[in-house]
């Protein structure tokens, strides 16, 4: 049997130590800004900004249309943001447990289907609700072309999200090396 080494040479670490390297670990990803989600994120964040500011210059409360444009807006608005939060620190690897390209997926389709009905409703509601030429008719007129373009993008992100879900174009080595984006 073999005797125990008289010289043990041990280290330890403080549990300050582990606490600061999972802080320092929150660096944002720019990798991701410049990614096709990244991008897309960007354009749904500056155009769902403008279309619900567009709506928030205008007396929408009287117009029960326009208060549906408005909370299609702000939410998927704010969703965005935080999805973009988690993938801009890249925190939905932290959260491996989550299925993130399927709840992406079902998130923009959600938001696709939200903003065609946020989209008809708009446009369909100015010329009953303003007089031609006047500023809630441009700003209304606006909101709904910017809620085309932002439900446009919402529908991008729903394919490049589908292709992600089901593998299209990588391979599991390929796809944890880009950290779950293209």
């Amino acid at each position: 049997m073999a005797e125990f080494p008289s010289k043990v040479s041990t280290r330890t670490s403080s549990p300050a130590q582990g606490v600061g390297a999972s802080v320092s670990a929150l660096r944002p990803d720019l990798g991701f800004v410049r990614s096709a989600l990244g991008v897309l994120a960007l354009l749904q964040l500056v155009l769902g900004l403008l279309v619900w500011a567009l709506i928030a210059d205008t007396p929408y409360h009287l117009y029960p249309a326009y208060g549906w444009v408005m909370f299609v807006a702000v939410f998927l608005w704010l969703m965005t943001i935080v999805f973009f939060i988690i993938y801009l620190f890249q925190l939905h690897m932290k959260l491996y447990m989550v299925p993130w390209p399927l709840v992406l997926l079902i998130f923009f389709v959600a938001a696709t289907v939200l903003y065609i009905t946020a989209f008809i409703s708009c446009a369909a509601a100015v010329d009953l609700t303003s007089l031609k030429g006047s500023r809630p008719y441009n700003q209304r007129s606006a909101a709904s072309f910017f809620a085309c373009l932002v439900m446009i993008a919402y529908g991008v992100s729903a394919f490049f999200s589908f292709q992600a879900w089901r593998g299209v174009g990588s391979n599991a080595a390929t796809s944890q090396m880009a950290g779950g984006y293209s």
